[in-house]
């Protein structure tokens, strides 16, 4: 038969070094949930700019954008051909010098806002991923603790269907005594 555990001395060489081991040795001592949303904390501490910079990210990478970066270009080409076509001059002729410079400028404000809001979400997968990991390692640790019960379970069971057993052939014994016959 194993040697039945504490939840706890279980994982006392792990959290020497593990932090996420300590804490969840404690949650089982102290049988508590370790379990909690991950996201609500993480968004819950958010400042104003990390807000803009994730919805910056999520429209700028959205179908809605996409559509609306090529009917502004369309536009802009079209009017410029239309006025040059009419007027003879445009307000930003053929190579779209000025709309080249507004381009250049919205991929330099944009590229580094999405890098912040990306660099944000790994940073919570990151939590997640440990908070993950305090899960599962908590959850082995408890059906470890469950395949020990089972364990003694069945090993007090067999315990008492020996004694059981025991109990039974020195019944037989007796009665096979007393009647002088052995049994056929």
């Amino acid at each position: 038969m194993r040697k039945h555990k504490e939840p706890a001395a279980s994982t006392s060489d792990a959290s020497r070094d593990d932090a996420p081991a300590r804490t969840v040795a404690r949650h089982i001592a102290q049988r508590t949930h370790i379990a909690r949303n991950i996201a609500r904390e993480l968004e819950s501490g958010q400042s104003v700019g990390q807000r803009a910079a994730d919805a910056v990210a999520r429209f700028g990478g959205s179908w809605t954008f996409v559509g609306l970066f090529a009917a502004t270009m369309l536009v802009w080409v079209g009017l410029n051909a239309v006025l040059a076509a009419t007027r003879g001059s445009s307000f930003d002729p053929y190579p779209y010098i000025l709309l080249n410079l507004f381009l250049s400028m919205l991929a330099a404000i944009q590229a580094p806002i999405i890098l912040m809001s990306q660099n944000r979400q790994s940073e919570k997968d990151r939590v997640q991923a440990e908070h993950d990991y305090e899960v599962n390692l908590k959850a082995e640790l408890e059906i470890m603790l469950l395949h020990d019960k089972v364990d003694q379970l069945r090993e007090a069971q067999w315990q008492q269907l020996l004694a059981l057993q025991t109990e039974q052939l020195a019944l037989l014994t007796r009665l096979v005594t007393a009647t002088g016959s052995a049994p056929r």
